[in-house]
């Protein structure tokens, strides 16, 4: 795949420009690539409308965020590796920044009445906000009847057999390669072209994608080595390291999809925070930069922080931040390094295409139980181990604040930072009001 013309950009104009990307990439995949679309296809020109287009299905294509790893592609289309890594690493760290100071402001605040009177707000927010994002995702990803029942059976799978997450995924991708054999119209793909690439040229690029996977795989578990060599496998770090690590290769579906495989183990698993801490992290996630999977170091800082292991809090807690952005994105530079190059050939297999059509169906039903698990635990103080609700539990407070999200977001059509905003506000308000 060719590389950047000659009047591309610059490496300092480079690095300028996804700096500012990286501090305004607010709204979610959809806002963060249309910044980049309009910035870097329609303002500068640095990448023309097709290639764009091209690689955002490669990275719909890789566990993890998408627009991360599209910055991460453009990078590296302009300035190879060194491009790759200046502009995913932007993408990334101002949000991370943003997030850890978030973070520290939460385990200080926490037990303070007025603190949990605001998160009791953007609790009741992101459950609007997360069912805004199933619609969204339901209609552009269920275009077909077997789309439907994949979304369906994946919910089913999760809610009433409490189905492991990957087995999920994994189950749709099989079955999406299968049917694409003998009905690809099914999932809405279609016959692709055959490659006809020489061999010899093949077997080069096959010996470097060997080299850059064995560079990022030395780099992805560097930090996870240290932390067994210097706490053991029982301290908390490792635990953190090795379950987002597994986590960073089932990310398909974006953060929605992933957070409830996420809440399960980090809640009923390990016992790392309660439900309506990751509601917490979620709205955290939701106010920052970058992107959305950065919730996944408010677990891991909040987890480290509440068990040290024999250090400080604090030093834990940091600790459990760096280790959790680290193996979460490491992966994302890997994926797009060593994939990059294919990218012409990975469109034309069929299978694929029709095991990630699956898969992204199957990820409507994961969000779905996402919701129905986020309203259990916002909506009622009292849910059963089963997962049934206490009905005389319910806080009105809480379905007030979500009505009011949802009107703000649905039928007004307000942001989501306006719509965390006002609902936090509500809390605190409410808060003044007897719960009984």
């Amino acid at each position: 795949m060719e590389k950047a013309n000659l009047r591309g950009p610059s490496l300092a104009e480079l690095t300028r420009v996804f700096a500012r990307i990286g501090c305004l990439s607010f709204g979610g995949p959809a806002g963060q690539i249309a910044l980049m679309q309009h910035e870097l296809v329609e303002e500068r020109a640095w990448v023309d409308q097709g290639a764009f287009l091209r690689a955002l299905n490669l990275c719909h294509l890789l566990p993890g965020p998408e627009a991360q790893q599209l910055a991460t592609w453009i990078g590296w289309r302009l300035h190879g590796v060194r491009g790759g890594l200046i502009a995913g690493l932007l993408f990334v760290l101002p949000g991370a920044a943003v997030m850890l100071g978030l973070s520290l402001l939460y385990v200080a605040a926490e037990g303070l009445g007025w603190f949990a009177a605001l998160f009791l707000g953007v609790k009741a927010a992101v459950l609007a906000v997360v069912v805004q994002a199933l619609i969204r995702i339901a209609k552009r990803a269920l275009g077909t009847r077997l789309k439907l029942v994949l979304a369906a059976l994946a919910a089913l799978a999760l809610t009433l057999l409490a189905a492991p997450f990957p087995l999920v995924i994994l189950a749709a991708g099989v079955i999406g390669a299968a049917v694409t054999s003998f009905a690809p119209h099914w999932l809405g793909t279609h016959h692709a072209p055959a490659n006809d690439a020489p061999l010899e040229a093949t077997r080069r690029l096959a010996a470097m994608t060997m080299r850059t996977i064995a560079l990022w795989l030395a780099i992805w578990a560097l930090p996870l080595a240290l932390v067994f060599l210097l706490l053991g496998p029982h301290h908390v770090l490792w635990q953190i390291g090795l379950f987002f690590s597994r986590l960073a290769i089932v990310t398909f579906g974006g953060a929605y999809a992933v957070l409830a495989y996420m809440a399960q183990a980090a809640v009923s698993g390990f016992g790392w925070l309660s439900p309506g801490e990751m509601a917490d992290g979620l709205g955290l996630a939701e106010t920052t930069p970058g992107p959305l999977i950065m919730v996944t170091q408010f677990v891991g800082f909040v987890a480290a922080w509440r068990h040290p292991g024999g250090l400080a809090p604090l030093f834990a807690g940091l600790l459990g931040a760096g280790l959790t952005t680290w193996v979460t994105f490491a992966p994302c530079f890997l994926w797009i390094f060593a994939c990059a190059p294919w990218m012409e050939r990975l469109e034309r297999m069929e299978r694929l295409q029709g095991a990630l059509a699956a898969i992204t169906a199957a990820v409507v039903g994961v969000i779905a139980n996402l919701a129905l698990w986020f309203a259990l635990h916002v909506l009622f103080r009292r849910v059963s181990d089963s997962g049934l609700p206490d009905l005389a539990s319910l806080d009105w407070r809480a379905a007030l604040i979500a009505a009011q999200a949802a009107t703000l977001l649905f039928a007004l059509n307000r942001g989501i930072a306006l719509t965390m905003a006002v609902c936090a506000a509500t809390g605190l308000a409410l808060s003044l009001i007897p719960l009984s």
